[in-house]
């Protein structure tokens, strides 16, 4: 793709959760770039939402690249359980106090990563 193009990441929070891998696989074959999944922990934001396991499953349904958006507050705690899943990460920057280690371990990780 060039430069400055548009990729699509739909969100799986749009999703119908009964029927997640189906809609995953849908998203894949109408042209999606990549499955973005918003990881909330219920303190950094109100909502809870799901953790790896579910994003694991998701490994299995597509070849898409996953973009985990980490919307928890303690993020390092965390990073084991995704990065053998996903290739980028959005980071609010908001929620961690110690956000220069945090983007130290995603490089050192060889992931790449964003501030959301």
């Amino acid at each position: 793709m060039d430069k400055g193009s548009v990729k699509l990441a739909p969100s799986i929070l749009a999703a119908d959760f009964a029927h997640l891998g189906e809609q995953v696989a849908e998203a894949e074959r109408g042209g999606a770039d990549r499955i973005h999944v918003d990881i909330m922990d219920g303190h950094f934001v109100p909502n809870i939402t799901m953790g790896a396991p579910v994003v694991q499953s998701l490994r299995k349904v597509t070849s898409l690249r996953l973009e985990i958006h980490m919307m928890i507050t303690d993020p390092d705690s965390f990073l084991d359980e995704f990065v053998k899943l996903a290739r980028f990460f959005y980071r609010a920057w908001e929620g961690n106090n110690i956000c220069h280690r945090t983007v130290q371990r995603i490089r050192s990780l060889r992931k790449r990563w964003a501030w959301h």
